[in-house]
């Protein structure tokens, strides 16, 4: 079954980690898996610097032309429609906020001839400055939905604090992914786990995922 998946949400609330995980994952269930990265105003933390562990999977790497190199051009030369046709499962990350999610507007007629088969997640991160409240994480997804001229179908809780993360401050996020997605009248796909502390936890609808994206202090 095809699966094309767009990932949004606040400058640092995990997006590029989601998406190498998400495609890590689905090559490792024997599908073929496209990464896009479509992050036209951040050069740090993005998918772009994966390019080593994709190759490794198997994994197909799109990015701008431009992307890790010392020029700061926003150029983005791809064909989006033939990857989300030839490929199992297509991931795209996305730039933070409204400004990022201007480039995926090009392509949202091309993405909405696929219906269902697109998922489009707002990521939150309760820990995050100016996303620790459902207001102000509601209020920055309609700037997003605006501007890429696409709905999001999901709300995905990825509260952490790197390194730092406990079980017990994604436990404690729960509530407050629950209500920002009741009042957002969308579902709470599911809640990010390090996978360290996922088998601990009791928790429907976890997701381990493993922290591949680390500040340099931290590498």
């Amino acid at each position: 079954m095809k699966k094309i998946i767009v990932i949004t949400g606040h400058y640092g609330c995990g997006k590029t980690n989601l998406a190498v995980n998400l495609a890590v994952n689905a090559a490792a269930e024997g599908r073929s898996v496209a990464v896009v990265d479509l992050d036209i105003v951040n050069p740090y933390f993005r998918t772009a610097d994966f390019k080593e562990l994709f190759e490794e999977k198997g994994i197909k790497l799109i990015a701008p032309d431009f992307a890790n190199s010392n020029l700061d051009i926003p150029s983005v030369q791809f064909d989006l429609e033939l990857l989300a046709a030839s490929e199992d499962c297509l991931i795209i990350d996305v730039g933070g906020d409204d400004a990022g999610a201007v480039a995926l507007g090009r392509y949202s007629d091309a993405l909405s001839a696929y219906g269902d088969d697109v998922e489009m997640y707002y990521v939150v991160n309760q820990r995050r400055y100016l996303t620790s409240t459902p207001d102000e994480v509601i209020e920055l997804m309609y700037e997003i939905q605006n501007a890429s001229r696409m709905k999001h179908t999901a709300i995905v809780n990825n509260t952490n604090l790197g390194c730092e993360t406990t079980l017990e401050i994604v436990e404690r996020s729960v509530d407050f992914a629950a209500e920002t997605a009741e009042r957002a009248g969308l579902p709470v796909a599911f809640t990010t786990c390090p996978e360290e502390c996922a088998e601990f936890s009791e928790l429907e609808d976890i997701y381990p995922v493993k922290v591949y994206v680390k500040p340099l202090w931290e590498q």
